[in-house]
């Protein structure tokens, strides 16, 4: 038998084999409603056999293949995958501060502007590169940057604008283009909970000069771990290169060498005139590549992103229909202005004159298996972490604060059935005859 005879009988198992299992049952109060998770079939499996198979454990043809699919669906030049969003969120932000950038480069001491409400992993590489995050409010309408306050935080300082697209709404971005544009400033894009939001029938991760996502299993799609940093500019596409690459200086793929032809033909520094290229460091770099068994996941993840996504808009939908007619309690979420959001989750903010607090509904969903989230780190400066941090704000944090108190959010991923959003708003009306 060929290999390719034997491999496709093993491929028939495992699909035998998955189907084999029993669909979740959903036991309302006993069956947990999870804010996020992996949604997948047989096809995801048998790429990762056939990855595993070939027992090429770094990145390889699933990889390659996965980044050129990718960054064609956004509409970009490049994509290059890395271990996690957190990562890809370094990658930028470092990639920034390059020699090979020349005047532009950011360099210590310079300013980010970016929000303190938000996940740590887009605040953590400002800080890392010695560089000063200026915090701006968020509006709680989208609960995205103030971008009327934005002119008002630059200074000669100011270099970059650093943000995220929360629970997947996102941010003004035709006010934010004009400011990067006239003030000549670098913008990246935190995309890792927007994958698939348009702004004016564009993708979000197409604005900035670099943009971010990640594939963690409670994300628009997933590989278990890793993440991706995309751009349209060849210089940074090869900064990022050689920051994930451990900071090597040589770009072939791993398994190829000598593609330039000179390997041994440089000179760079102060090393001898024929080192060997491929042991020539540019960067202070890392080791952030992903598997390719991980990038098999998610090709066939990436065929099921369109469906994904409009399965989170229609479950968003439902949740804000139904849950109208409990707004003298809560503020519910806003959608930008010329956006079609993918949303990551659906967030709820409590009004000051509840006749209850975040925490006491929070308890109660908790307990009838309703799995909530607060808006990940709330006011960052006031997390442990950060309290020896320099920065600078800019006008008050009033909002954030709000949101750090008073707001919570709830699932709409692909896994949320009819059945479960039923059970959501069955508690939600519960709930409130308990407070009338």
């Amino acid at each position: 038998m060929s290999e390719k005879k034997l491999r496709q009988e093993i491929f028939d198992k495992v699909e035998k084999l998955h189907k084999l299992k029993s669909p979740e049952k959903f036991v309302p109060g006993k069956t947990r409603i999870n804010y996020a998770g992996r949604v997948y079939d047989e096809k995801e499996i048998v790429n990762l056999i056939d990855a595993s198979l070939d027992f090429w454990l770094t990145a390889g043809r699933y990889a390659s293949t996965f980044e050129k699919n990718f960054a064609q669906f956004l509409g970009l030049k490049y994509c290059l995958l890395t271990n996690s969003g957190s990562s890809a969120n370094l990658l930028a932000v470092s990639a920034l501060t390059s020699p090979k950038l020349g005047k532009r480069r950011l360099k210590s001491g310079d300013e980010v502007i970016t929000t303190a409400c938000g996940f740590p992993t887009t605040l953590n590489p400002i800080i890392q590169n010695n560089l000063i995050p200026v915090f701006i409010d968020v509006d709680l309408e989208t609960y995205n940057i103030k971008v009327n306050q934005i002119e008002k935080a630059i200074t000669k300082k100011t270099k970059a604008i650093f943000v995220a697209h929360t629970l997947g709404n996102t941010s003004n971005l035709d006010e934010i283009m004009e400011i990067v544009k006239k003030y000549n400033l670098w913008f990246i894009e935190d995309n890792c909970d927007a994958l698939g939001t348009k702004f004016k029938n564009k993708y979000t991760g197409t604005f900035g000069h670099i943009s971010t996502c990640s594939f963690y299993p409670a994300h628009h799609i997933t590989m278990g771990e890793g993440g991706a940093v995309l751009t349209n500019d060849p210089l940074l596409k090869k900064i990022i290169v050689s920051l994930r690459d451990w900071g090597r200086d040589c770009c072939c793929e791993p398994g190829n060498d000598n593609t330039c032809e000179k390997r041994f033909d440089w000179q760079f520094g102060k090393l001898p005139v024929g080192y060997d290229h491929k042991y020539v460091y540019s960067h202070i770099g890392y080791n952030f590549k992903i598997t390719d068994m991980q990038a098999s996941i998610g090709l066939a993840q990436l065929k099921k992103l369109p469906s994904f996504i409009e399965i989170r808009k229609k479950n968003f939908n439902f949740l804000s229909e139904k849950l109208k007619k409990y707004e003298k309690y809560f503020f519910l979420p806003q959608v930008t202005k010329n956006s079609e959001p993918s949303w990551f989750g659906f967030p709820i903010l409590i009004k000051e004159d509840a006749p209850f607090s975040r925490a006491d509904i929070v308890k109660y969903l908790e307990k009838y298996k309703i799995a909530t989230r607060m808006l990940f780190g709330g006011n960052l400066i006031k997390q442990p972490a950060y309290e020896e941090i320099k920065y600078r704000v800019v006008g008050s944090l009033k909002n954030t604060d709000v949101v750090m108190n008073n707001l919570f959010w709830i699932g709409v991923y692909p896994g949320m059935t009819e059945e479960k959003l039923e059970y959501i708003i069955k508690i939600f009306t519960q709930y409130s005859h308990l407070v009338r």
